[in-house]
């Protein structure tokens, strides 16, 4: 497994992620436990050492599972996300001081650490970014010693500008090759801030394994039977004709096309996987394969075509 810096910070990552969003049963569906396990493990074995998660992710179960799964298991690194009152009714966002003094402890407790790695606020609003509190925190925690690093997971490139401005040390941010925008918006602030990127969303839930039909329905516990209209499910499926060009020599599938997207970008200091089996997970390290992960030409050429069929890039 390749290593790369985590921006700024003194840390060296692998350059593949293992998210925990899927394996935590909240966004496609239950999970066989041992299963979350094994994934977890395997992870490790292949060499993976960062781990994102969030304190929401399971109620905290993954976070509980990750404390468990990783002590002793070598240098691990794991990232979580506060700034949800699952406790409010209804539950909300909040970043005030006192809920995420409360969060972050509990989060430490979970993971069974006296410092944790790295803490993110959880897709603040920019009003919460303006307050300038939430930072200011995870900025006092930061110096106190109890986290090495801290960032934003934005939501939108106007969110991390601001987190970026403020000199944050990591900002995760959706990135793959139907939603290039936004880290590229912020590309000139990225690089003038030393700050690291996780990339997240990289397959955009799946869409970008071409593995779908256009007429595929999806379970109504699973997120994606709300995240597309008909019509704009059909369009993207349309839409994965532009990435087809890559599919050759090393490239062996559009998956390993949209993954080798985000790892060609240097910005990217990791790129956070979402498999929910071994299968998936071993799939996607093989698929990934070695630098040049893609070639200049072909990204010039793909930038083209996704700009043809109506892709902001």
């Amino acid at each position: 497994m390749r290593k790369r810096p985590l921006g700024k910070t003194t840390l060296q990552v692998s350059e593949l992620a293992l998210g925990t969003w899927g394996l935590s049963g909240d966004g496609y569906g239950p999970m066989v436990e041992a299963e979350i396990d094994r994934v977890i493990d395997r992870a490790l074995a292949v060499g993976i050492d960062l781990f994102d998660t969030a304190d929401v992710y399971g109620r905290g179960e993954m976070e509980r599972r990750l404390g468990k799964r990783l002590q002793g298991a070598g240098p691990a690194f794991v990232v979580t996300k506060i700034g949800t009152d699952l406790e409010g009714l209804p539950p909300r966002k909040r970043f005030d001081p006192a809920h995420l003094r409360t969060a972050f402890e509990r989060s430490q407790e979970r993971l069974a650490r006296d410092v944790v790695d790295v803490v993110l606020l959880h897709n603040p609003t920019m009003a919460a970014m303006r307050s300038k509190e939430s930072l200011a925190f995870l900025r006092d925690l930061k110096q106190a010693g109890k986290i090495r690093a801290f960032g934003v997971s934005a939501g939108s490139a106007d969110v991390a500008r601001s987190a970026l401005r403020d000199e944050v040390d990591v900002i995760e941010i959706a990135y793959n090759a139907f939603l290039p925008g936004d880290l590229h918006e912020v590309a000139g602030d990225v690089s003038e801030s030393g700050a690291a990127v996780l990339a997240r969303s990289v397959l955009a839930h799946g869409l970008l394994a071409g593995q779908w039909s256009a007429d595929r329905e999806f379970f109504s516990f699973d997120h994606r039977a709300e995240r597309w209209t008909r019509e704009e499910f059909k369009l993207r499926i349309r839409q994965l004709d532009v990435l087809r060009p890559l599919v050759t020599g090393p490239v062996v599938s559009l998956r390993a096309a949209a993954l080798r997207f985000v790892l060609a970008n240097q910005l990217v200091s990791s790129a956070v996987l979402g498999p929910r089996s071994v299968a998936q997970l071993d799939q996607l390290v093989r698929e990934a394969g070695m630098p040049p992960y893609l070639g200049d030409t072909a990204l010039t050429e793909l930038s083209a075509r996704l700009r043809s069929a109506g892709i902001t890039t």
